[in-house]
């Protein structure tokens, strides 16, 4: 298959550009990767994979031949026609997209008719006709854009590559687009060629939407909560409906991450800078932050006042399987527990390295028990399978009270209970 592929340049090496790289290296592409960061080039030539993501150290090792790591563009416009970009869009102040990145990108390429940008960065709709207007301006009219939004989740991002759902691309019916979908037609996957704007929307509409079950379900737990309902209940019965279907129906504490509160944001901003106002998307943030909150007024109300009690966090990461701690529920958790004067310890299995930056005033336990030893109260922040596994009569022994509360409705409370244990879901009976 190789011998039949093309080669690609990805420039960014974070966790889309990564995965990307690695995932056309396994179908036979060479590809060339850029990155700015000096350090992180280093790294990824001597083999050391600087994020966790499941299966992609080996995916990298096993396809190390076809991966170069450079700081410079040269050797991916000498080799490859189609430059992916996968750099960092974060939020302004203002709750746009910055795109200095990838302007950076575009203010580095050379004027070009062989040429070819795959956007793979989230970016607001209109981009493409905003670059295309910058190639103009600079002389690089020769310059090829497509649209080809990434829906990887990070945790299962290199099984959502090699087997995704959909591949979209958006471009104007030249050999850039076609050349996209060729490199992804060994997947199999459906896929949607469109236009360059509506492709950029696809990937903001489709975060949008899968955050407001989010929001929708968490809003039913509480209600569930003043009713005597049980939302675990409610969420099954709800997903049995084929137009509904079961997958984030999970109420909990909140979304968060690198994409849901950037892109739901992203969304709102860009209707608000055309003339409008998206509503439901307002109430879809304010109950997401409103919701890591409820969880300190379950302590509150448990423990009587969190002034010099003891409290435990299992998990930090927003997710289980990554290290990512981007938009984590722990970090709002942490620092209203302080500031509530409480004393926070932690555990998580992988990503206290990148906790550590981003958080102060916590212990960081070795293992869950050294966490919840002296606890007055244990709150599952991340459902990784090791504490969803945890003995909890060992737990009740070190802790110092009795509540645990679980914040992604992801522990059996029988097994909780049954260690003489107190347990509260999120809008359970």
């Amino acid at each position: 298959m190789s011998a039949d592929r093309q080669p690609i340049g990805v420039i960014g090496t974070g966790y889309v550009g990564l995965v990307t790289a690695a995932g056309f290296a396994e179908l036979g592409s060479d590809v060339w990767c850029v990155d700015i960061d000096a350090e992180k080039v280093e790294r990824l030539k001597r083999g050391e994979v600087p994020i966790y993501e499941p299966g992609l150290e080996e995916l990298l090792a096993r396809n190390k031949a076809r991966l170069h790591f450079s700081t410079e563009l040269d050797g991916a416009l000498e080799h490859a026609r189609l430059l992916f970009v996968a750099v960092g869009t974060p939020p302004t102040y203002s709750g746009d997209a910055d795109l200095s990145a990838v302007h950076a990108v575009v203010d580095g390429l050379p004027a070009s008719a062989e040429h070819a940008l795959v956007m793979k960065s989230t970016v607001p709709c209109g981009t493409g006709t905003s670059l295309a207007r910058a190639f103009g301006e600079q002389g690089k009219d020769g310059l090829g854009y497509v649209s080809c939004p990434e829906f990887l989740k990070e945790g299962s991002a290199v099984n959502d590559f090699l087997h995704p759902d959909r591949v979209v691309v958006g471009d104007d019916g030249n050999w850039a687009g076609d050349a996209v979908v060729e490199l992804y037609a060994p997947l199999g996957a459906p896929l949607v060629r469109t236009d360059v704007a509506s492709a950029e929307m696809v990937k903001l509409a489709s975060n949008a939407f899968l955050a407001t079950k989010i929001s929708f379900i968490n809003e039913i737990a509480n209600v569930c909560e003043e009713t005597g309902a049980d939302v675990v209940e409610v969420a099954r019965g709800m997903g049995l409906d084929d137009r509904i279907g079961a997958k984030f129906l999970q109420a909990g504490i909140g979304f968060g991450g690198s994409c849901f509160p950037k892109d739901v944001d992203a969304l709102k901003q860009l209707a608000g800078n055309s003339g409008y106002h998206f509503q439901l998307l307002t109430a879809v943030i304010e109950v997401n932050e409103l919701q890591k909150r409820r969880v300190i007024g379950k302590l509150h109300k448990h423990l009587g006042g969190l002034v010099g009690k003891r409290v435990a966090l299992l998990g930090l990461a927003f997710k289980p399987n990554t290290d990512d701690m981007r938009e984590a529920s722990s970090l709002v958790l942490s620092a209203r527990l302080n500031a509530d004067g409480a004393s926070v310890s932690a555990y998580d299995p992988v990503a206290e390295e990148q906790a550590r930056r981003l958080v102060t005033g916590i212990t960081f336990a070795d293992s869950p028990l050294s966490a919840v030893r002296g606890a007055d109260a244990v709150v599952l922040v991340t459902e990784w399978q090791e504490l969803l596994e945890l003995d909890w009569a060992q737990v009740a022994e070190a802790m110092s009270g009795d509540l645990v509360i679980d914040g992604r409705n992801a522990l059996d409370p029988q097994a909780v209970r049954a260690a003489g244990l107190s347990y509260e879901g999120i809008g359970r009976r």
